[in-house]
């Protein structure tokens, strides 16, 4: 359903039979050797900037549920207000690389006022050329596999990279359904999806950052369902981050998924078999590290700040051993010798405090002394902690003039056309 697409595909050589598009053997590849292979997403605090591709992992938040699991632990219709908790929630949370994109869907603001103009909102605050040279924005774009790509994916795509702004190409597979049941299979056809997507930001514009994205779950043969935490996905995840190194692009898949309705022993098994193949198979851009419920449902503010927590052990596994002369301690095994002990010696006196992760949410005492406190759950403490961060985050400073700006471009957006909830 867009024309302008596939005249731009006609110009460039691939042979296109009414809306199917054929591709000459190294046309895509041979387009995407302009897309850098690592970029800076920009942020207003120029601190917070984070590099895309290389040997970097970025962590994000969950992204796209329509319900949230608040603190009562209930099940509800996400609003605008729970947007906010979960984007103060990263905010907060030093494990946390990225604000994320859609956190959740604020049901309560009219399906076609959500979006707004988030390009023209970002010239507003960083200055239009700053925009139209540096990457801002990251935008996630869909491919309808089997590969499809409507106009609705399309016309985001060509907004994003004719303004210098990062795409993800994500075909968003599940397998059996969506893609074959194999891992080969689905590999075969993300890459072909990947490559149709990545290569037509290139037409809009040479040079413009893009990501290549898999997003491959299993599924119940039973009942239809998708499942997470499973190995075929993880296969499939390791296979794709070796083709997008290949291609020389960053590389975005994994998270902490699962398909569990709460956060219970499922959830963190489920999440923690995503999460490993995550860091080890080198993903560049991890959306849904944190918060996701119910197979992708569901924002989870305890599961928030519980995925928070495995993050930043992952974030220590991935810096390997110290073999500097403090990582060797040698001083140490020759202080003690045969037959003693190191708590007393003088390295470990200067390396206790840093030496191990410490998670500010497990229990490790005794259970005499758990049962004294509470006998309270890994899930209670998980809620306390939202609750600090939310009483302890205070707003980034703004510009006041750029806020009012801002402010009063969404308003009159709003103001300029009628509610529409579907």
């Amino acid at each position: 359903d867009d024309p302008e697409a596939l005249q731009m595909w006609r110009d460039a050589g691939a042979d296109v039979d009414g809306e199917r598009v054929r591709f000459p053997r190294g046309l895509c590849r041979k387009l995407i050797e302009t897309a850098p292979g690592s970029f800076t997403q920009h942020a207003r605090n120029s601190e917070r900037n984070v590099e895309i591709g290389g040997n970097n992992t970025v962590f994000a938040p969950v992204y796209g549920p329509p319900f949230v699991r608040d603190l009562d632990g209930k099940r509800r219709y996400a609003t605008i207000e729970d947007f906010r908790t979960i984007v103060k929630l990263a905010y907060m949370a030093p494990s946390m690389h990225h604000s994320g994109g859609t956190v959740c869907e604020p049901v309560d603001v009219p399906v076609n006022k959500r979006h707004l103009d988030t390009v023209e909102m970002a010239q507003m605050l960083f200055g239009a050329e700053f925009v139209d040279r540096n990457c801002v924005l990251v935008s996630l774009i869909n491919a309808n596999s089997p590969m499809v790509f409507d106009d609705t994916m399309l016309g985001a795509l060509k907004t994003y990279a004719r303004a210098n702004q990062a795409c993800i190409v994500t075909p968003f597979i599940l397998s059996g359904a969506m893609a074959p049941v194999t891992p080969a299979g689905v590999l075969t056809q993300t890459l072909a999806e990947a490559l149709a997507g990545m290569a037509f930001t290139q037409l809009c514009r040479p040079g413009a950052p893009v990501i290549f994205g898999s997003f491959a779950s299993s599924m119940s043969m039973q009942s239809g369902a998708p499942t997470f935490g499973t190995p075929e996905p993880a296969l499939i995840l390791y296979g794709a981050a070796q083709l997008a190194r290949r291609l020389g692009v960053p590389f975005r898949s994994g998270g902490a998924l699962c398909g569990s309705k709460v956060m219970d022993a499922q959830a963190a098994y489920e999440s923690q078999a995503t999460l490993i193949p995550t860091v080890m198979g080198g993903v560049n851009f991890a959306l849904h590290s944190a918060g996701w419920l119910e197979g992708g449902l569901v924002s989870s503010f305890e599961k928030f700040v519980l995925d928070c927590d495995q993050l930043a052990m992952m974030q220590r596994f991935a810096e390997g051993i110290d073999l500097s002369p403090n990582g060797q301690a040698m001083d140490a095994i020759r202080e003690v010798g045969p037959g003693a002990h190191y708590l007393g010696c003088a390295h470990t006196q200067a390396n206790f405090k840093s030496a191990f992760y410490l998670s500010p949410l497990t229990d490790n005492n005794s259970y005499e002394q758990w049962a004294a406190e509470g006998e309270r759950r890994l899930e209670e403490r998980g809620r306390d902690l939202v609750r600090k961060w939310l009483a302890d985050y205070e707003a980034p400073a703004l510009d006041p003039s750029i806020d009012e700006a801002l402010n009063d471009f969404i308003r009159r957006k709003k103001d300029s056309m009628p509610d529409a909830f579907a």
